[in-house]
């Protein structure tokens, strides 16, 4: 099952679950403590693939869900039960996706989402050495600068490449990017 929206999930271990389950990009909001910034990931992946939010059944996952829904509007909603979502051990006391059967989960995300077309990324990880973003004294700089202007927030060399391709970056707003960044360092000199 690959999955072309983005789905939000509350932390890694939900990622890793749902990795488990079908093929598909989240964004971790880090449980509830949902920042500007990961807001505006959750944004951008709407405007370019769509997002469906997958949160934990419990207090704190409606809340997130709440927040992402009231300031991202028409993103897709997959929901699991408690008793779904509920550890098998010790004592059933954990609730979350992380807890959750693959069956469960993809019984969960059936009815929202796409296929995902596989469109292979023409940005490689030359491409990225090309422009600095990789090794050097100002690729950390850089990557930053990219992560604004391509809203693909605060990346490390590893996390770029995947960022690019889950946002569909095209190898000319990724060069465009690049040349402009390398402009202004220019223009600091």
């Amino acid at each position: 099952m690959k999955i072309k929206e983005v789905i939000v999930v509350e932390g890694k271990d939900d990622t890793a679950k749902i990795i488990e389950a079908v093929d598909a990009d989240t964004i971790e909001t880090r449980g509830s403590a949902i920042n500007k910034s990961i807001m505006e990931r959750i944004r951008h992946a709407k405007e370019k693939r769509g997002v469906i939010i997958f949160t934990d059944p419990d207090y704190p996952g409606e809340r997130i869900r709440r927040l992402i829904d009231e300031a991202v509007p028409g993103c897709k909603h997959a929901y699991l039960t408690q008793d779904a979502a509920r550890a098998k051990f010790p004592e059933g006391k954990s609730l979350g996706i992380e807890h959750a059967s693959i069956e469960a989960i993809r019984e969960a995300l059936s009815g929202v989402y796409e296929v995902k077309e596989m469109v292979q990324s023409e940005i490689e990880q030359g491409d990225l050495i090309a422009y600095g973003l990789l090794g050097g004294k100002h690729a950390s700089k850089r990557r930053e600068r990219i992560g604004e202007l391509l809203k693909l927030g605060h990346t490390n060399g590893k996390q770029l490449l995947k960022r690019l391709q889950m946002f569909q970056i095209t190898k000319q707003e990724f060069e465009s990017a690049c040349e402009q960044v390398l402009k202004e360092e220019e223009d600091d000199r």
